[in-house]
């Protein structure tokens, strides 16, 4: 079912059209993966079985994976460089804002 990708695009379709920058497409892009890593988590370690099953149905692993379920050859490679390059310019900015608070303090 394509549940997980329909939510997910419209999802970045509603960050694009209200925030219209590209760092927020870049957040929204990392705090999506980062969730979606977390309910991983929640699903391979908490004794849920019920939970387990809902994850495991409508809930990606990641970002990456989503990509490896819906496309292959060529333009999974894209994509998945297309994804690094963005969690690339996601530590960019969390690392330019770590070293401007730390100029704040001085």
């Amino acid at each position: 079912m394509y549940i997980d990708l329909i939510i997910i695009v419209v999802l970045l379709g509603l960050v694009i059209y209200f925030f219209r920058k590209f760092d927020s497409f870049v957040y929204f892009m990392a705090i999506l993966d980062i969730l979606l890593r977390i309910l991983t988590f929640l699903k391979n370690n908490l004794p849920l079985p019920d939970v387990a099953a809902l994850i495991n149905k409508y809930v990606p692993e990641s970002i990456p994976s989503l990509i490896g379920k819906y496309t292959n050859g060529s333009l999974k490679t894209v994509l998945v460089w297309a994804y690094v390059v963005i969690m690339i310019i996601f530590e960019v900015y969390i690392i330019k804002y770590f070293w401007k608070k730390k100029r704040r303090r001085r």
